[in-house]
């Protein structure tokens, strides 16, 4: 049962929601339908975490409870892409390395790997399936081969200290390890991103190559569910739109992180839910305003 006082919190916030609207000399931006949506998944208990920048000013179009860590699923794979974009370059024998699968990297969900008769890929390959379906199997393939310390250093390196990639991917996660595959605030998470289209994270090459990976998301049921792009092929402009975007699925946890570019701006964005997942219901909720945000978004940038 919920508390007056909490209830209390959550109608105070839900009201800040509606009165966040941004205005220019030029246009009024109106993010009324994703704020009222994000504050009705407030108040029906919802951990609700997000934030959106102009990708040409840096300006704050948006924030809600932007510094606060969450769980974000998948999200952290693309720290791992990062350190595997960084050693492919140049004249790094790593860019020629094939890995094997073995038993203990077995997991299931998300992937194509675990599907296919190949047992071996070079790494490329391995880091473009994470991008494209979020692969779990050649996420821990990837972790085995560089290790999660490489993943930490390379994450401290570029000045993160709320976003992490917690562990290997599991089905079943035991009293021992992460409670999370990853963590990660919106804010960080908006400038990681916004980083990477900018050709800022480690170096112009690296940051393109992991903007290719991405690119290849087949995951657009979320804030992107409102961008009418082709889930399976989007990575020339539509309509004059162009997308990069992780999501992060688990139980309880749906997340989302992307840039947007469009004919009038171009933004990025983080949305992260964190809910009881005890009824269909609420995961469509919980959608469904994820979807709102996506709509605000479409229109500001086209």
């Amino acid at each position: 049962m919920v508390t007056s006082s909490q209830g209390s919190e959550r109608r105070a916030r839900h009201a800040s929601f509606r009165r966040s609207r941004h205005r220019t000399d030029e246009h009024v931006e109106d993010f009324s339908r994703g704020f009222d949506s994000l504050g009705e998944l407030a108040l029906s208990g919802v951990q609700v975490s997000a934030r959106a920048t102009d990708l040409a000013t840096g300006r704050v179009l948006f924030s809600v409870d932007d510094h606060v860590v969450m769980p974000t699923a998948s999200i952290g794979k693309v720290l791992l892409l990062v350190e595997v974009a960084s050693r492919l370059g140049g004249a790094s024998a790593e860019a020629f390395t094939v890995l094997d699968r073995a038993p203990r990297d077995a997991v299931g969900d998300s992937g194509i790997w675990q599907h296919l008769q190949t047992p071996s890929l070079p790494m490329s390959d391995l880091a473009a399936m994470v991008g494209a379906t979020s692969d779990n199997l050649a996420t821990n393939v990837l972790i085995r081969h560089i290790g999660l310390e490489a993943v930490r250093s390379r994450t401290e390196a570029l000045g993160l200290t709320r976003t992490a990639l917690l562990d290997l991917v599991r089905d079943h996660r035991g009293p021992d390890d992460a409670p999370q595959l990853s963590i990660g605030s919106a804010k960080e998470l908006t400038w990681l991103f916004a980083s990477l289209a900018r050709g800022e994270i480690v170096s112009p090459e690296v940051s393109q190559r992991v903007v290719g990976w991405l690119s290849l998301n087949s995951d657009l049921s979320m804030v992107a569910s409102a961008f009418g792009l082709d889930p399976l092929a989007h990575r020339t402009p539509d309509h004059g739109l162009l997308l990069m975007n992780k999501t992060g699925t688990d139980g309880g946890v749906r997340s989302e992180v992307g840039v947007l570019r469009g004919p009038r701006a171009g933004v990025a964005y983080a949305v992260s839910m964190y809910f009881a997942d005890t009824q269909l219901a609420s995961r469509l909720a919980v959608l469904d305003g994820m979807r709102r945000v996506g709509a605000d978004l479409l229109e500001y940038v086209h």
